[in-house]
């Protein structure tokens, strides 16, 4: 006897969507922590949601949410202010974000750098629970562990010797001594990495990509971006600028080019994973299919929460066989061309069907797959539609 399940389905309209609040100011703090530990102080310029821009002004009361932290590892002998397009990018979409102004010279310790990110990290989740504190109860437990070329390469060094990281995030990310890639087997952790096509600095084949296949993460992206470089991941930077120049391709894309394509995928990215909203998750997904200025390689989709309510309405029923090797659908509208994608809750891909002809009914023959649920998604024209899941 077969078991019928049924296929909740919900409409997300995802182009052209937009959140309905309106972006918060940017509020600014330069202070200076001291890691006790290590008897070492640690410049950091943060920055964060406040209702009126400026320094050391308070941080939005909004609805009286705390907002994910990202802790930022700068490039070689450059500064945070580098950084101006990601800061301007993530505080007004409610994010707080922290760059430790260490390992600044020529001769740069990336361990010492990977440990400021993590302690920062610390530093600021002490100030959440001081009454006294400008961040009291406004820093939330999500954080991401960031970073740029030499910072991308110590992001990974933080995100392995801390576990309170919850994601990880680099921008042509760097090898490092300690070796971020040797450090990337041991990260479990949600990643998106991105790098540029004409980067000639940290080149893809040495550099990202040995990161990617080496991290031990069962959801692991790769962005690539189409005619980008390694500096225009930053603001112009004279130093910067000086180590791009020296070698080739160069950069065939504007820098505001680079920084739009960018923005198009962190922000929804983070908004997946740091504050499980899975309506931004399926608009990553959809611009991991559609959008022509990438090349991307994924393990996983963005959208992994079960939180898939709630029901607009009933929707086809499903029928798992009793041997789970088969799916039944009844009761769609399919058109030839769509795609129905089946997931793990961790957003890993278990298989892709894109049907040929259109059907009411389809019969999907389904590889070995582990137990528990499955998540299922429809793509039309290369948009998520609609989604579901369905237990093994």
């Amino acid at each position: 006897m077969t078991r019928r399940l049924l296929f909740t389905l919900f409409g997300l309209m995802l182009t052209g969507f937009q959140g309905f609040a309106q972006p918060f100011a940017i509020g600014h703090l330069s202070t200076t922590y001291t890691d006790a530990a290590r008897s070492r102080p640690v410049p950091v310029e943060i920055y964060y949601p406040a209702d009126q821009a400026g320094d050391g002004v308070p941080v939005a009361a909004g609805n009286g949410e705390a907002y994910p932290l990202l802790v930022f590892g700068h490039g070689f002998v450059m500064s945070w202010d580098a950084y101006q397009n990601i800061w301007e990018a993530v505080v007004p979409a409610g994010y707080i974000i922290a760059f430790p102004r260490t390992e600044t010279g020529l001769s740069p310790q990336h361990a010492a750098l990977g440990q400021d990110i993590a302690f920062v990290r610390s530093a600021l989740l002490n100030e959440n629970s001081d009454p006294s504190d400008l961040f009291y109860q406004r820093v939330a437990t999500a954080s991401a562990a960031m970073g740029h070329s030499m910072g991308g390469g110590a992001s990974f060094l933080a995100a392995a010797q801390d576990t309170g990281f919850r994601v990880l995030v680099n921008f042509a990310a760097a090898e490092t001594t300690p070796s971020a890639i040797t450090a990337a087997a041991g990260i479990d952790l949600p990643a998106l990495l991105f790098a540029g096509e004409n980067d000639c600095v940290t080149p893809i084949a040495a550099h990202q990509q040995p990161m990617y296949d080496a991290l031990g993460s069962n959801c692991r992206n790769l962005v690539t971006i189409r005619g980008g470089s390694h500096c225009q991941m930053a603001e112009s930077n004279f130093y910067c600028n000086i180590g791009e120049a020296s070698c080739t391709p160069a950069p065939a894309i504007s820098r505001a080019v680079q920084h739009d394509c960018i923005n198009r995928f962190l922000l929804p990215w983070l908004d997946a994973q740091l504050k499980a909203d899975c309506a931004a998750g399926l608009r990553f997904d959809s611009l991991v299919l559609n959008d022509t200025s990438v090349s991307v390689q994924r393990t996983c989709a963005a959208c992994v929460t079960t939180a898939i309510t709630p029901p607009v309405k009933a929707g086809p029923s499903v029928t798992l066989s009793p041997s789970g090797d088969q799916l039944l659908f009844s009761g769609l509208n399919l058109e030839a061309g769509d795609a129905i994608r089946l997931s793990d809750l961790s957003g890993r891909e278990l298989t892709f069907h894109r049907l040929p002809a259109a059907a009411n009914e389809l019969q999907l023959n389904l590889p070995v797959l582990p137990p528990g649920a499955i998540l299922l998604r429809l793509e039309r024209n290369s948009m998520v539609v609609w989604a579901g899941k369905v237990l093994r």
